[in-house]
């Protein structure tokens, strides 16, 4: 799978242990709240085992169970990420001037594998609210996350769960984090057209001293942001894999936490060019206060296109919306 606007199973006894089915007995049954106390679960698909896969391929169905696809009228333009029931994790700069007018059909679609025909298990939820990292400032990609309330809750299936979240750093570094992927329908090539079936690749995470090497990224990237790919460049994301999960795998634990949010790079699958990312762990502290703040003061869907000009101008032009 080639991200710009991008394994064999095994353990099978292991699986067995962390995946219980409770009390759901087929594919699609809904898991009520009661039971749901997990994160980062695939109940349909194996644990990683210990085959790589070199390069993208199709995702099985139900292998990223957290994965969205965020659309505007029906059409996909960027990934997000599933934090529960009503929060989905995406990339600020997928709205960056995104037409007002169009704003209102923003939706994210959940358990979803082949964007041209949704599976019966799909679920399909209304943005109600969005919410953009005040410190987003297109082009330089820094703090380059957005938070979307959806309108009504999703039902958690086998399809539909959502990704386990670090506190902080020092969890991140706890948990050894060895296997890590990326997910998307985005295009294999640079300017490539996207691809209508959910991606996988395995990716390395790069270490930051490395990725801003001359070289490489010649120090442009800042504490809040994570390299992910291989120095050869033969996996990445592209176009269309924005705003959608570089998800890592804790043998520890068992279950899949979200390191990153596909953010930026310079071109796609170049040789010392590796896909960077929002790095989640630096924002626990603003996805707690924005995820503990009731709805109304959330910015709106159709001003979000403004707010990512400047805090400052949107905020201003807002206000002349709502005279």
């Amino acid at each position: 799978m080639s991200k710009r606007f991008g394994r064999n199973c095994g353990c099978r006894h292991i699986v067995a242990a962390i995946f219980p089915l409770r009390a759901c007995s087929y594919p699609g049954c809904i898991i009520d709240d009661s039971q749901h106390k997990s994160c980062g679960e695939r109940p349909l698909v194996d644990a990683p085992g210990g085959s790589r896969v070199v390069g993208g391929r199709d995702a099985p169905v139900g292998a990223w169970p957290w994965q969205v696809s965020v659309q505007v009228r029906s059409s996909h333009f960027c990934g997000g990420t599933i934090l529960d029931r009503q929060r989905v994790l995406t990339a600020a700069h997928c709205f960056y001037l995104v037409p007002h007018h169009r704003m209102s059909s923003l939706r994210v679609v959940a358990g979803l594998n082949t964007l041209s025909y949704p599976e019966e298990h799909s679920q399909s939820r209304y943005v109600q609210e969005v919410r953009v990292h005040e410190g987003y400032h297109h082009p330089c990609f820094a703090d380059d996350l957005a938070l979307l309330f959806l309108r009504n809750p999703l039902e958690f299936t086998h399809f539909v769960q959502p990704v386990c979240t670090v506190e902080d750093e020092r969890e991140e570094h706890s948990l050894d984090l060895s296997m890590c992927f990326v997910s998307g329908w985005g295009s294999a090539y640079y300017k490539g057209k996207g691809l209508d079936t959910l991606q996988e690749a395995e990716v390395q995470l790069i270490d930051r001293q490395i990725c801003n090497q001359t070289d490489w990224y010649n120090g442009y990237i800042q504490a809040g942001m994570i390299c992910a790919g291989s120095e050869m460049g033969v996996v990445d994301t592209c176009q269309g894999d924005s705003g959608g999960p570089l998800q890592c795998f804790s043998e520890d634990k068992g279950t899949f936490y979200l390191v990153g949010v596909t953010s930026f790079g310079d071109d796609c699958g170049l040789p010392k060019r590796p896909g960077v990312y929002a790095r989640v762990s630096k924002y626990s502290t603003w996805l707690k206060t924005i995820q503990s703040r009731s709805l109304s003061t959330v910015v709106q869907p159709d001003c979000i296109f403004i707010l990512l000009l400047s805090s400052f101008v949107s905020t201003l032009i807002c206000l002349m919306r709502t005279v």
